[in-house]
């Protein structure tokens, strides 16, 4: 799924290393401690990674920042998500979105701010599908709020 993904595109930045399954793996260990708060580089916030799979087929990844910086409040908010290529528009983002968005009440964040490039579509109708507000563009950036009840 990573390979497919590639470096990301619309915002999204698929960080996880993609030579080998050695490098893969060790990454997986620093994104544990970065959830947990440990190690994080400057300018980072803690953030989760998810993984959505269906039928034991990975489909989408998701990243809940457990809180903002000046840059993720100008862009990337709290949540960013992408869907494989080869999955889309099967409404796996909508449910990846659900997803991160109960992990975003569990974390205890009260309001959440989710941000997509204003030319991306499908991430816009996936935000509002659930509940996204939209409360405005900032240089071609749509920033969406979304209250976690």
């Amino acid at each position: 799924m990573l390979k497919e993904i590639g470096l990301g595109e619309n915002g999204f930045t698929n960080s996880f290393p993609l030579e080998n399954y050695k490098t893969f793996s060790k990454s997986l260990l620093h994104y544990v401690e970065e959830a947990k708060g440990i190690g994080i580089e400057e300018g980072r916030v803690p953030q989760t990674i998810f993984w959505l799979y269906i039928d034991e087929y990975p489909v989408a990844l998701g990243k809940l920042r457990h809180r903002l910086n000046e840059e993720l409040l100008q862009y990337g908010g709290h949540i960013g998500y992408m869907v494989r290529p080869s999955e889309r528009g099967k409404g796996y983002g909508k449910l990846m979105l659900k997803e991160l968005l109960k992990a975003a009440r569990d974390k205890k964040i009260e309001k959440v701010l989710i941000t997509c490039d204003e030319t991306n579509r499908r991430s816009r109708r996936v935000i509002e599908s659930n509940q996204g507000k939209l409360k405005g563009i900032t240089n071609g950036v749509c920033k969406y709020w979304r209250t976690i009840s």
